[in-house]
């Protein structure tokens, strides 16, 4: 049994103009000490599913199972609940500056957390636990900058003060809800390099959301693929950027800026995503697919094994044999290669493995 196993989860609102299907039969497992990336444009139901398992959606209507240990975390009581939140499962967000108080101390929000989970914690020892997680992640002088309120840190250091919170008591997994979307490129991959160092100390299993690839390339084990609150492909991080399938995983990667001498201009999705009120019948992505065919416009694909492999999963009707798909791909594009993988290449060759 994986350490978190989610089986057809569906998250919906009811709003005055109808009802809206943020998730929609999501279903995905991590191991400890993997990487899972979860990508997609802004509305695709990547926050939203992880906000939900964690109890953090309010007013929504939710079916499927979410099993962490074996414990369904969407039947659980709120009083379990909040005890998994921070201990078993810790939580960062995309902006730090709203996630910390304002009004109170870096060190004493990292140390009144600890205390919260352990009574048996002293505040001189959550503040000595404090400034070993701000040395931990990188803060430079964290006895001094323990006592340093958040608007005295960068961006990229509020965002490490918030990861050494999510730390604090070592959880079993880690959710990161874009974390580095607000962060220069350079402080971003100090801020991964935390991450991976913290998961190869500790073991900790993540959940990484972004909707960027090069965040993906650089650290995931598996990708999964959201549009329209639906899975659209499911694969091995190398699969997802070198043997790609589905034409929205194909859109996103081809929208990616190159470099070097063979830099051409970059290919946009056309066309915007649906509303999640009124989906289109059949494939949600089937208006703005470069492929469509008449079934596209009818029937809803299901996630099916690509070229026999079954821990590669296509929600689409091109061909899954990949010979044939790559025969469609030339036909339409014309290249038979996948899109573009320079994410990739660029983290194997900083030295990440694929």
């Amino acid at each position: 049994m994986a350490l978190l196993e989610v089986n057809d989860l569906r998250v919906s609102f009811r709003t005055p103009d109808g009802i809206v299907q943020a998730v929609r039969g999501l279903s995905f497992d991590v191991d400890t000490g993997k990487t899972l990336g979860i990508v997609g444009e802004s509305g695709s139901g990547k926050s939203v599913s992880t906000q939900t398992i964690m109890g953090l959606v309010r007013g929504a209507r939710v079916s499927g199972t979410a099993l962490f240990e074996g414990q369904d975390l969407l039947t659980m009581g709120s009083r379990d609940l909040q005890r998994v939140r921070g201990a078993e499962v810790g939580m960062i967000f995309q902006d730090p500056l709203s996630s910390l108080h304002p009004y109170y101390k870096v060190g004493w929000q990292i140390g009144e957390m600890i205390r919260q989970h352990d009574k048996s914690v002293s505040k001189s020892e959550a503040r000595k636990r404090a400034v070993d997680l701000l040395r931990l992640v990188g803060i430079p002088q964290p006895d001094r900058r323990v006592d340093d309120y958040p608007h005295q840190f960068s961006g990229g250091m509020r965002q490490r003060a918030m990861i050494a919170m999510a730390m604090a008591l070592n959880p079993k997994l880690l959710i990161a809800d874009e974390p580095t979307t607000a962060l220069d490129v350079t402080v971003q991959a100090q801020v991964l390099q935390v991450m991976k160092t913290l998961q190869e100390e500790f073991g900790t299993a993540i959940i990484m959301i972004t909707h960027d690839l090069g965040v993906i390339a650089d650290i995931a084990d598996e990708v999964i693929v959201m549009y329209a609150g639906a899975v659209m492909e499911r694969a091995g991080r190398r699969a997802i950027f070198y043997e790609n399938h589905h034409p929205y995983t194909e859109g996103l990667l081809q929208s990616l800026p190159g470099y070097g001498d063979d830099r051409e201009r970059l290919l946009p999705i056309p066309g915007s995503p649906p509303s999640l009120i009124n989906l289109p019948s059949g494939c949600p992505f089937h208006p703005r697919c470069p492929y469509v065919m008449d079934r596209c416009k009818t029937d809803v694909p299901e996630l099916a094994p690509v070229g026999g492999d079954v821990t590669h999963l296509s929600a689409c009707w091109l061909p899954h044999d990949m010979d044939a798909r790559n025969a469609r791909r030339k036909d339409v594009i014309g290249h038979a290669e996948p899109a573009p993988a320079e994410a990739l290449a660029g983290a194997e060759a900083a030295g990440g493995e694929a």
